[in-house]
C-alpha cells in the first residue's frame, strides 16, 4: 500500500467536543469523522482496525465451534413485543414505523430474533448444543452521546447465542466461551481482566465481564493483587467484621450540630474519626393494584457507616426490596422521619420504618447519626440498648481498597477499566415467552437454556487507545494496527536510490504477508514522521541518501525513545523479527 493511494487525513487540533484522549486521537488521525451526535463514519485508516478485531474474534469464535450468521438491523416490533421489550425498554429503543404503518424497531441487540430462528430450526435434542453469532451494527437512542465511539449511538458489536437442552450443558457452553473469549482478548494484545459481574435477575455466577486496564474507564474493577479473584464494583463482595461489637461506653447524648447536615462535617465538627458515623439512606417500595395505581407504600431506612456509598445492586437483593425500590420523596421522608433530609436517623421515627443495617454498622457500638430534628444529631448510640437489632443485615456497600478479599488470600485493590466484552448465562428468559422448545429423547417439549456473548467492536479502537498513547498520539499493538510497518523514504522525489531501496523493502515485507504502507507523498520528515507517531504504526523504517550512503536504515517502535540503526542488507530480517517478537 502507498500513502499517496490511501488517504491519510491527520489533524494537528483535536475538535472542541472531543472530551477524551480516544475520541481526540481518532478525530485527529483520521480513524472516525463525525456525521452527527453519537454517529460516526468510519474512515479507512480506522476501518482498518475493526477489520482487524473482527478477524482475530472470527477466526476465535469458529474455533470455538460457533456459527457466523447475520441478522438484521431492522426488527419487526412483533418479536420484542412476545417478549415485551418493546413494552419495557425505554427510549433508548429506536421504534419505527414503514410506509403500511407497521411497527418496527431499529436493534440495540438480537435475543428476540436468534430465538426465534432457534425455535423453527432446532427442533429435536440431537442438534444441541448450537452456537450462533453475527458481527453487526446496532443502534441505541442514547440521551446523551459522548466520548466519540466509546458511547456512540450506532456501533457495531459481535453477539453470540448458544442454545443447551439443559443447566449442566449451559454451563458447558458458557466455560466454552469464556475460555474463547480470554484467547481473544490475549491476542488483541492489551492488559485486560476477565471480572465476576452481577447477574440481575437471572441469578446465578455464570456472568464476567472483559475489562480493558485504563485510567480513564468508567468501571472500577476489584481485585486481589495475590489471587485469581477479580470481580467489578457491583458483584464484589464486602465481607462480614470479623471483630465482634464492641461494648457500648458512651451514653446517648442529644447533641447540637448546627448546619451540619453531612456525616464528614459532623465527624469535623465533634472532631470523631468519619468512621464512627453512620449515613441514612431513605427508600420505598411501592404495592400497586391491577390498574398500576400505588395503594401501598412501604419506607425503608438503609443505614451505612459514613466513609462508606451504598451498592444499589446489592440494596436490591435485599428481601422487600428485590421487587424494585425508588428513594423516598422529600415528602415521604418528612412524613416517617419529621425532618428534612441531612438530619435522619433510626431513633424515635414518626412513623415505622424497615431497618436495614450494613454488615459493618451492624457491629458498631457508639455510633453517630441524625436525630431526626433539625440541627441535632444522637451521640453514643448502640444497638439494643437505644434502640431494636436491624431487621434486615446485609452487604449493602461498595467495597473499599484494602477491604479484605472475599477468597481470603489478601486485601482488595481496585483499578478502571473499559467493558469491552461480556458472557453472561440467560437461562429461559427468552425461551420462555417464545416458546423456544426442542423435543427430548422421550418426545417431550422442553425449554431451551439460553446464553448470550457480546463484544464491542467499535468501542474497541477507543479503549486499546485510553490504554497506549501518549503525547504525540496513539501507540497500536501489533494485532489490530492499521497498519504493522511503514517505510519512511526522506527525498524519495529527488533521489532514485532513496525510492528504490523503499520500494524494495516495501515489496519484500508485502510479499512476507506483513502488513506495510510506503509513505510516497513527498512530505518533510518532521512531518511525515509526527502523522505516523499520531496514527501509531508500531514499526518504522526511514530510508535516506545518508544512511544508504553509510549501508544502513534506522528502524524505531513506536515506544523507542531512539532509533536503531541496521544495515540495509539486514533491515528486512530484523523487521520480520522484530513484528515476530
Amino acid at each position: 500500500m502507498k500513502a499517496s493511494q490511501f488517504l491519510v487525513s491527520t489533524l494537528k487540533e483535536a475538535p472542541a467536543d472531543a472530551e477524551v484522549a480516544s475520541h481526540q486521537l481518532m478525530m485527529r488521525a483520521g480513524m472516525i469523522k463525525k456525521l452527527g451526535a453519537g454517529i460516526y463514519t468510519w474512515m479507512p485508516m480506522g476501518l482498518r482496525v475493526l477489520r482487524k478485531i473482527e478477524g482475530i474474534v472470527r477466526e476465535e469464535m469458529n474455533r470455538a465451534g460457533a456459527v457466523e450468521l447475520l441478522m438484521p438491523v431492522i426488527q419487526p416490533a412483533e418479536y420484542w413485543q412476545e417478549t415485551g421489550r418493546y413494552q419495557s425498554m425505554g427510549p433508548e429503543l429506536l421504534r419505527i414505523k414503514d410506509r403500511h404503518d407497521r411497527d418496527f424497531i431499529v436493534q440495540p441487540t438480537s435475543e428476540e430474533v436468534v430465538t426465534d430462528i432457534a425455535r423453527q430450526e432446532l427442533r429435536s435434542y440431537k442438534q444441541l448444543p448450537r452456537n450462533l453469532y453475527h458481527i453487526q451494527t446496532k443502534f441505541r437512542d442514547e440521551r446523551r452521546p459522548r466520548f466519540g465511539v466509546m458511547r456512540s449511538r450506532e456501533f457495531i458489536m459481535k453477539d453470540a447465542y448458544s442454545f443447551d437442552r439443559d443447566v449442566t450443558s449451559a454451563k458447558a457452553s458458557y466455560q466454552v466461551m469464556a475460555k474463547a473469549y480470554r484467547a481473544i482478548f490475549d491476542r488483541f494484545g492489551l492488559r485486560y481482566r476477565a471480572v465476576a459481574a452481577d447477574s440481575g435477575a437471572i441469578g446465578g455466577d455464570l456472568s464476567e465481564e472483559f475489562q480493558v486496564i485504563a485510567a480513564t474507564g468508567e468501571d472500577a474493577i476489584v481485585y486481589c493483587p495475590n489471587s485469581d479473584y477479580a470481580a467489578n464494583m457491583e458483584k464484589a463482595e464486602a465481607l462480614a467484621p470479623s471483630k465482634p461489637r464492641g461494648a457500648a461506653t458512651l451514653a446517648l447524648t442529644k447533641t447540637a450540630t448546627p448546619g451540619k447536615s453531612t456525616c464528614a462535617d459532623v465527624a469535623q465538627l465533634l472532631n470523631v474519626p468519619l468512621q464512627s458515623t453512620v449515613k441514612s439512606l431513605v427508600l420505598a417500595t411501592d404495592e400497586t393494584n391491577e390498574r398500576g395505581e400505588i395503594v401501598k407504600t412501604q419506607v425503608w431506612l438503609l443505614l451505612l457507616r459514613g466513609d462508606h456509598d451504598m451498592n444499589e445492586i446489592k440494596a436490591g437483593k435485599v428481601p422487600g426490596l428485590d421487587v424494585g425500590f425508588r428513594f423516598a420523596t422529600v415528602a415521604e421522608v418528612i412524613d416517617h422521619f419529621g425532618t428534612k433530609p441531612g438530619y435522619l436517623g433510626p431513633i424515635n421515627t414518626s412513623r415505622p420504618v424497615k431497618i436495614v443495617a450494613d454488615r459493618e454498622v451492624a457491629v458498631m457500638s457508639d455510633w453517630i447519626c441524625g436525630a431526626n430534628e433539625a440541627d441535632f444529631h444522637m451521640t453514643g448510640v448502640n444497638w439494643g440498648r437505644d434502640l431494636p437489632e436491624p431487621d434486615v443485615i446485609a452487604d449493602l456497600r461498595n467495597v473499599v481498597e484494602g477491604d479484605p478479599s472475599p477468597d481470603g488470600k489478601g486485601t482488595l485493590a481496585i483499578e478502571r477499566g473499559i467493558e469491552v466484552g461480556h458472557v453472561f448465562y440467560l437461562g429461559t428468559k427468552y425461551s420462555k415467552p417464545m416458546q423456544a422448545t426442542f423435543l427430548d429423547e422421550t418426545g417431550k417439549p422442553q425449554l431451551m437454556e439460553m446464553g448470550c456473548y457480546g463484544i464491542g467492536i467499535t468501542r474497541l479502537p477507543a479503549a486499546a487507545i485510553e490504554q497506549n498513547h501518549d503525547e504525540r498520539g496513539i501507540i497500536w499493538p501489533d494485532a489490530i494496527a492499521p497498519f504493522g510497518v511503514v517505510v519512511c523514504p526522506i527525498g524519495m522525489d529527488r533521489s532514485a536510490e532513496v525510492k528504490a531501496a523503499a520500494q524494495k523493502l516495501h515489496d519484500e515485507l508485502e510479499a512476507a504477508g506483513v502488513d506495510v504502507i510506503l509513505d510516497d507523498r513527498g512530505e518533510r520528515p518532521g512531518a511525515m514522521f509526527a502523522d505516523w507517531e499520531l496514527v501509531g504504526v508500531p514499526h518504522r523504517v526511514v530510508i535516506s541518501d545518508r544512511g544508504l550512503k553509510e549501508g544502513q536504515h534506522e528502524y524505531q517502535h513506536r515506544r523507542d525513545a531512539a532509533a536503531t540503526k541496521v544495515a540495509a542488507a539486514e533491515v528486512f530480517g530484523f523487521v520480520k523479527a522484530r513484528l515476530q517478537a
